[in-house]
């Protein structure tokens, strides 16, 4: 993915708050299909984590556009999670499209970053594609969960081997 050259830095930012707005809201919705109470947490912290992003980055647009109104686009020009997929996906094909949103979500302020004339910007911007690459971490451990064992989001307290046991002298 490329950054249009014809946008302008208030419009990257836009984009990067679409963005963030659209991917908590995905998080939230995918919660109404998890069971599993230690996935509902680390939905929520993703969730969270995005709803923080917006933040930061609506604070870098009020510093360096004051007289611009935050205005996030109704469409961020990176589709939004899960948007080629229809509504009977499944949860392993909605984590997947969630990996790949947050590697573009990665590049996109990697890419947003090296656009930004400022330090401050230059580093925030950095630091938001650093904690996507996080994301991708523990959403790849998620799949592989999944792909292991198919029904552990549909159960509250997921167990492999029902007792753990003593192995040892």
């Amino acid at each position: 993915m490329s950054i249009d050259d014809k946008l302008k830095a208030w419009e990257i930012l836009s984009v990067g708050i679409r963005s963030e707005i659209d991917a908590a809201a995905f998080y939230t919705r995918l919660r109404g299909r998890i069971r599993n109470i230690h996935l509902l947490e680390k939905l929520k912290f993703l969730a969270v984590e995005e709803e923080h992003h917006r933040k930061i980055l609506e604070r870098l647009f009020g510093e360096r556009f004051p007289e611009k109104t935050v205005g996030a686009p109704e469409s961020a020009l990176m589709p939004p999670i899960a948007a080629s997929l229809g509504e009977g996906a499944s949860v392993l094909d909605l984590f997947l499209a969630a990996l790949e949103a947050e590697k573009a979500s990665e590049s996109f302020y990697e890419e947003a970053s090296g656009r930004v004339e400022d330090e401050g910007g230059r580093r925030m911007l950095a630091y938001l594609g650093r904690v996507e690459r996080s994301h991708q971490a523990m959403i790849r451990s998620e799949i592989d969960l999944l792909e292991r064992f198919p029904d552990y989001y549909d159960v509250e307290e997921f167990n492999v081997g029902q007792e753990l046991f003593h192995v040892g002298p």
